[in-house]
């Protein structure tokens, strides 16, 4: 069970709850975000009146480190061990993505370049005449 934190995900980050009805949909106390919050676990978005307001990809965070609290037993700090894992694990996969990408055009474009060598060529047939070929023997032999 892993956070989603990607924007193609099916998770929003679009700012919906305000911290009640998160702590309600996580399924745990509202002080507990605050918590969660001042160890830099998440950060929600703020209102104009400065309400936190979570996402739906908020709540999903906070579900994930209830199981690793709760369920594998992990403490605060390994929890934010294993999310600056996570989102450098999410980054890296992004960045090799990103790389292939480029590995991708770049091999496109050497096989264009190959092409057009190839294309160059000149495949004229040249009729040698039997024996038309003469080895030239060098003054030193």
């Amino acid at each position: 069970m892993t956070p989603r934190r990607r924007a193609g995900d099916s998770g929003s980050s679009r700012p919906l709850y305000m911290i009640s009805v998160a702590a309600e949909l996580a399924g745990m106390h509202p002080q507990t975000l605050r918590v969660y919050e001042r160890r830099e676990l998440l950060s929600p978005q703020r209102s104009s009146g400065n309400t936190r307001l979570y996402s739906d990809i908020d709540i999903e965070r906070l579900r994930f480190i209830q199981h690793l609290t709760q369920e594998e037993g992990i403490n605060l700090s390994g929890v934010v061990r294993i999310i600056e894992l996570e989102d450098e694990r999410a980054h890296m996969l992004a960045e090799m993505d990103t790389l292939r990408g480029m590995v991708e055009d770049i091999r496109r474009r050497m096989d264009r370049e190959i092409e057009a060598a190839h294309a160059s060529y000149r495949r004229e047939i040249v009729l040698v005449p039997r024996g038309g070929i003469q080895r030239r023997i060098s003054r030193d032999e």
